[in-house]
């Protein structure tokens, strides 16, 4: 089976947080490919850092620069041993399909960049995706991509 993951699953992975343990079970029990694209893997980066500014803005938020440098670290370990695949994506086509998913919006609220990812999934044939959002889960179901978390 091969799945495309978005950045919910990375961060489940990468950092405790309320999914993690489904995540966990997931990733000891799966036989295939999960591919990554550039674009989820600056968003989770992206992320990354935006936490450290809320830590760095109130210590309650948010988390340390430390942690987000193993944060990163350990998913650039992931992708380079090859438990992600990092996928050649021609963005023209991605941004064609997701001008076709962003019809939802108007019922469902979709985000860019959730848009995006499905577009980018649905562009490289995978059926299969990794997402804990739930508004992300109703879009992948909506055009027939199964969530298998």
């Amino acid at each position: 089976m091969r799945c495309f993951t978005d950045t919910s699953f990375l961060c489940a992975l990468f950092r405790e947080q309320d999914n993690t343990k489904r995540a966990d079970t997931f990733m000891e029990k799966f036989k295939g490919q999960i591919i990554v694209s550039s674009q989820v893997l600056w968003e989770f980066r992206q992320s990354a850092r935006f936490q450290v500014f809320r830590h760095l803005n109130d210590k309650t938020k948010g988390f340390s620069k430390k942690e987000a440098e193993l944060m990163m670290q350990a998913l650039s370990e992931n992708v380079q041993s090859g438990t992600f695949h990092l996928a050649t994506v021609e963005w023209q086509d991605v941004h064609s399909i997701a001008e076709s998913l962003s019809a939802y919006t108007m019922k469902g609220g979709h985000r860019p960049m959730d848009i995006i990812h499905l577009a980018t999934a649905k562009h490289l044939g995978v059926k299969h995706f990794l997402t804990f959002d739930g508004n992300q889960k109703k879009l992948a179901l909506a055009e027939g991509v199964k969530v298998p978390v």
